[in-house]
């Protein structure tokens, strides 16, 4: 099979179709675009999601802490703690791992969250190492959001930009490529300050309280992958504005440079909110310093992205840019 997730039909077909026990007190189950698990603990709402950091080699453990928590963030959910699963190559050292360890432990506890606990296992069948982590969650007020409640008619919005995490990953993975495509090193030197937007905690739990019909985090496939998933798991479709998408600077920049589309690119950082009438929580977020932005519409069966003033039918190849450069 090719490298990276496994599209969503083929997903339903092999995986998620075979799941047939359903408990009642499971609120949100396996499906199509949603990230996170919510279950009635009669007494309140818990979150569960799970993630790994495959396609970086830098900083895995800060944006694995980072992704599984943003899937929480995605449902409503305030992060509580992470269980954490190391399988590291047999020629890593043992400071490599006190280090992968401490940043993990320094990043969860940054935002309040505990590291519970995990497995580590040395394996001679990965060649670097593998970061996956799976981080529970408690809802407020047993209001949770999901990936498939979106309507006809919603304002589709993002915030900060498209293609964060992927800029990141490319400043900090690759600076040598960059430099070799004519990147400057003050473009690199910002590109690297977008570790710092990874997080999507703080307008999760506004939008959330807000009330909006649903929200995905933007990850491996970028904003065309999350579109995608959300679209799948509500059963509808959307007009995407392509000139509107809020691009960086350096995101232009960089992936100009490299022939890649940066709405394609991972951008863990970026949080995809449907809502109707979305201004209203534009204004909101962006009193908060956080930047949104209207970038189309939820309709009822076809996909399709307006460029340039004409529709199009939307395609998207089911691979990240990210995985399409490195291969």
């Amino acid at each position: 099979m090719k490298i990276g997730k496994i599209p969503g039909k083929k997903l339903e077909e092999i995986i998620l179709n075979k799941i047939s026990f359903k408990r009642d007190d499971v609120l949100l189950h396996a499906g199509l675009g949603e990230d996170s698990a919510v279950v009635d603990l009669q007494g309140g709402l818990l979150a569960i999601s799970s993630d790994p950091i495959t396609g970086t080699a830098q900083n895995a453990g800060y944006l694995a802490v980072h992704v599984a928590c943003n899937d929480l963030a995605a449902v409503g959910a305030e992060p509580i703690g992470i269980q954490v699963i190391l399988l590291l190559p047999a020629n890593i050292e043992e400071a490599e791992i006190t280090q992968l360890m401490q940043e993990i432990i320094e990043t969860a506890a940054s935002i309040g969250v505990e590291v519970l606990g995990g497995h580590t296992e040395i394996l001679s069948l990965v060649s670097k190492p593998i970061v996956c982590i799976t981080a529970v969650g408690r809802i407020k007020n047993n209001n949770y959001v999901s990936s498939s409640a979106s309507l006809p008619g919603d304002d589709i919005l993002i915030t900060k930009g498209v293609g964060i995490e992927g800029t990141y990953i490319l400043a900090n993975d690759y600076p040598d490529l960059l430099k070799e495509k004519g990147i400057s090193q003050a473009t690199i030197d910002k590109a690297l300050k977008y570790k710092d937007k990874i997080s999507v905690l703080k307008e999760g739990l506004l939008a959330a309280e807000y009330g909006v019909h649903a929200m995905h985090d933007v990850t491996e496939g970028g904003l065309y992958g999350a579109l995608e998933e959300l679209s799948q798991a509500a059963n509808v479709g959307f007009e995407l504005y392509l000139d509107q998408l809020p691009v960086s600077q350096e995101t232009r920049e960089i992936t100009q440079a490299l022939g890649i589309d940066p709405a394609g690119l991972i951008s863990s950082g970026s949080l995809l909110i449907t809502v109707p009438e979305g201004d209203e929580l534009i204004r909101i977020l962006q009193e908060e310093g956080i930047f949104a932005s209207k970038i189309g519409v939820i309709t009822k069966g076809d996909k399709s992205i307006i460029r340039q003033g004409k529709k199009e039918v939307f395609y998207w190849s089911n691979k990240d840019e990210l995985w399409r450069l490195m291969e």
